[in-house]
């Protein structure tokens, strides 16, 4: 026990010495998805996203990458009672597997999203009126190129739990929303690989 307790302050250094910093933005094609929608439809929006990652080698090509991002998603939403576009405020942390051969890689890994702000825009006909939960549970994958400081890439975000929690008088048929967003993002590392 007190071997691997001397050990682990010596793997983390290892583990930051090999690892970069670096910043990312995108745009996110996003849309809420799901279950019992009945007279509702939802259609992709187009949105951003921005933050910071951190890439740590773990062992040859394969390293671990969390990453902190505000990202803006949601729908067009149309309803028998009106129309409105939901743009749902997020602070992401996916933290993510990755396996980088020459200047390829790929990567995937879980994601939670914190709700921070809800606003609904360009309503019409008196549409809205969902609120949505606070956690956001994601699986994410995706891939891209990277060219020597630069990462080009592309990931999609599947939501796991249904987001909507307005109250209905029945929960059998309470339509159950999912956030689906595809990104395509620019990257910058800073320092050497």
């Amino acid at each position: 026990m007190k071997r691997t307790l001397l050990l682990l302050p010596a793997l983390l250094l290892a583990a930051t010495a090999h690892a970069q910093f670096g910043v990312k933005a995108g745009i996110n094609a996003a849309v809420l998805d799901g279950e019992n929608l009945g007279s509702t439809s939802t259609r992709y929006k187009t949105y951003y996203h921005a933050g910071l990652l951190y890439e740590a080698k773990v062992l040859g090509p394969v390293s671990i990458q969390p990453e902190l991002l505000y990202s803006l998603q949601g729908s067009s939403i149309r309803t028998a009672i009106g129309n409105y576009d939901a743009r749902l405020h997020y602070l992401n942390l996916p933290v993510l597997a990755k396996i980088t051969v020459g200047p390829v890689f790929v990567e995937a890994g879980p994601q939670v999203g914190f709700l921070v702000a809800n606003e609904e825009a360009n309503v019409v006909g008196g549409g809205g009126g969902y609120r949505f939960r606070r956690t956001d549970f994601t699986l994410a994958a995706g891939g891209g190129f990277k060219l020597g400081n630069l990462l080009l890439g592309a990931r999609f975000n599947a939501g796991l739990n249904d987001i909507d929690r307005t109250p209905y008088p029945t929960n059998l048929n309470d339509p159950r929303f999912k956030n689906r967003v595809l990104q395509g993002y620019v990257a910058y590392q800073f320092g050497d690989d």
